[in-house]
């Protein structure tokens, strides 16, 4: 059955018409009724939703000679549902939580989700590059711990009284940044090195790195004077990486009207646009989904597998440490278990994400989506306080049936 075929021009137009109508009504019960008792930032956010989805249909508009019309199939519509499935049970949840507890449609709540999501995203986009050459990194969440505690120990403030390094001076913050990221570098070369020249497995060699990297902070952690104690008295600078508020507004009682958006989420998104332009538009980029699709086509048409999977590895470990740094910025501490699991996580993301475990096939957009999911879910859950156990079991059978689509989908290929 061939299906219902509509132009482009058509099917754009309802998105932009959609758009309009939620934005019409989000107006209407911003301005019109007095309900925010009630439905709290809901009408601000429908009139988001309602701008994104109008932005999406004139990007449809703009394509629609080379795009094409949309075929509207009974084989479409299960492709849809295959592709979309996650992404349509966690707007059912998404309801589901904002029926039980209203309070989840504020606008605060949003930038709660986006600011949690910011070191998660940077870590996952590491972790996409290995899984893009069908293999793992399991030694990501150890480097992020790693990063936490080098850079905390040497930017603490002159007055604390438990300093790492007593008689260290106010370096400048850039210093200790850039060693924790060098550190994460130098163990992710190591990795990169194993894959490239031993062809050993990455789940292998990422695994033997992950213990030393764990053994390695562990012992820099436990040195004397600090003897294991908690990094602590962070310096106001650093902390600022993590803490500071983009745009808040205060009315003239000295209420916040809107909290502002943590700086965590710039960053991350100046993260993004790099990570999206290495992979899409440099020959380091393609080199990656090439050796991800056919390693042995790849080497015939000249990619240097060696130098690739090493520069796969080194990049990733830098974005380990990336966020390893923000992310005791964010919390203003560290200790050596720092980034336990983030790699699991940073992985499900990434397969719920799109990125199939086979290689060669996955996008940053994705990854975006993968990392928001998981972050909606988790924040959410606390939100209506959910066992942690039950989140636990819930975020199990999410990555469990993404992974099974992933393998049905590729199953032929």
């Amino acid at each position: 059955m061939q299906g219902k075929i509509v132009p482009r021009a058509k099917f754009s137009l309802g998105f932009i018409i959609g758009g309009g109508v939620l934005i019409v009504i989000g107006l209407l019960l911003q301005f019109a009724v007095d309900l925010s008792k009630v439905i709290f930032d809901l009408p601000v956010i429908m009139i988001g939703l309602g701008v994104i989805v109008a932005i999406y249909g004139g990007i449809q508009y703009s394509r629609r000679a080379t795009l094409g019309d949309v075929t509207f199939s009974q084989k479409a519509a299960k492709a849809f549902l295959t592709n979309y499935a996650i992404i349509l049970a966690l707007l059912v949840l998404v309801v589901i939580i904002c029926i039980k507890e209203r309070r989840f449609m504020q606008v605060r709540v949003i930038l709660d989700i986006l600011s949690i999501s910011s070191t998660r995203l940077i870590i996952a986009l590491g972790i996409c590059f290995t899984l893009l050459i069908a293999g793992t990194d399991l030694s990501a969440g150890r480097m992020v711990g790693l990063a936490a505690v080098i850079s905390c120990s040497m930017l603490q403030t002159a007055t604390y009284a438990n300093r790492f390094y007593p008689d260290l001076p106010q370096v400048p913050i850039i210093l200790p940044i850039l060693l924790a990221i060098v550190a994460c570098m130098f163990f992710g070369t190591l990795n990169g090195f194993l894959v490239a020249k031993y062809d050993m497995h990455p789940f292998i060699a990422t695994l033997a790195v992950q213990v030393i990297v764990y053994g390695a902070t562990s012992l820099y952690f436990d040195m004397p004077p600090n003897n294991s104690q908690p990094l602590g008295g962070i310096r106001s600078d650093f902390s600022a990486l993590g803490l500071t508020k983009l745009g808040e507004i205060r009315n003239a009682a000295g209420q916040v009207v809107f909290p502002g958006i943590s700086i965590l989420v710039p960053i991350a998104l100046v993260v993004l646009v790099i990570i999206w332009f290495v992979l899409n538009k440099t020959v380091f980029g393609k080199n990656v989904y090439a050796i991800g699709g056919n390693r042995e086509a790849a080497v015939v048409s000249g990619v240097n597998v060696f130098k690739t999977i090493m520069g796969i590895f080194i990049l990733a470990s830098a974005l380990y440490g990336v966020g390893g740094v923000l992310e005791a910025a964010r919390t203003a501490g560290a200790t050596n278990n720092y980034g336990n699991g983030y790699e699991l996580d940073a992985i499900a993301a990434c397969v719920v994400g799109g990125v199939s475990l086979n290689g060669g096939i996955g996008k940053v957009g994705g990854i975006v989506s993968g990392v928001l999911i998981f972050s909606v879910i988790q924040y959410g859950l606390q939100f209506i306080n959910i066992s942690p156990m039950w989140q636990q079991v819930i975020k199990g059978i999410i990555i469990a049936v993404a992974v099974a689509i992933d393998m049905g989908k590729y199953r032929k290929k």
